[in-house]
């Protein structure tokens, strides 16, 4: 099978069962050449319905949780986005087709090198690649969308404060078993509203607040 079919099925086979029904978000994920994201040694599993590993402890969220990602924040032409944690780059490579601008963040200098040499399979994608860590007192920024792509234990507010007016910011929160997958909106410039939209795991945000524990 050629990776323009195996893209195609992965989107109808996947995503679209997945509830992501955004023309345009379907229309990017179809198009970003997911193989070229992929560590060689597990290019066969670009595909699938799967985290797949990329070094370093971390691993490249499944397509399903990425559709969802990029559906949720309803990226529009004009936004400008940031991505915290980029990974592979293909997640940035997506929003960067749907957005004016696309920022993307890294703890990892071995990442955000990897994910600027991966883009250049997109041509029109552009992307900002930079190290650093989220939770470092440099401020972040303002922005339309921020995607935030490893875990919190604990929720940090850090990030909903860098959203501009009517803003999104797509989190997951809690610890294994159950995540929630959240969308958060600033509504006004002290209010945001919190949506749950749905069930996951996936590994934490390096260096993100650890849930307290109790002991008896």
């Amino acid at each position: 099978m050629d990776n323009l079919t195996a893209r195609r099925q992965m989107v109808d086979q996947q995503i679209r069962t997945w509830e992501v029904l955004d023309p345009r978000v379907l229309e990017v994920l179809a198009e970003v050449p997911r193989e070229a994201f992929v560590p060689p040694e597990y290019r066969e599993l670009a595909f699938a319905d799967a985290p797949i590993p990329i070094g370093l402890g971390q691993s490249m969220l499944a397509p399903k949780i990425q559709g969802r990602i990029l559906q949720a924040l309803s990226v529009m032409a004009s936004d400008s986005v940031l991505e915290v944690g980029s990974g592979s780059g293909y997640l940035a490579a997506c929003l960067s087709l749907l957005a004016l601008k696309t920022r993307s963040i890294d703890i990892h200098a071995q990442f955000t090198a990897a994910a600027t040499a991966n883009l250049r399979t997109v041509p029109n994608a552009r992307v900002e690649f930079e190290t650093r860590d989220a939770f470092s007192s440099a401020p972040l920024g303002e922005y339309d969308a921020i995607a935030v792509t490893g875990s919190l234990p604990v929720y940090d507010a850090r990030f909903e404060r860098s959203l501009r007016l009517g803003g999104r910011l797509f989190a997951i929160v809690g610890e294994a078993p159950v995540m929630d997958a959240i969308l958060v909106r600033r509504v006004d410039n002290a209010e945001w509203i919190r949506e749950s939209l749905f069930e996951t795991v996936i590994q934490p945000l390096i260096n993100a607040t650890a849930a307290q524990k109790f002991v008896f």
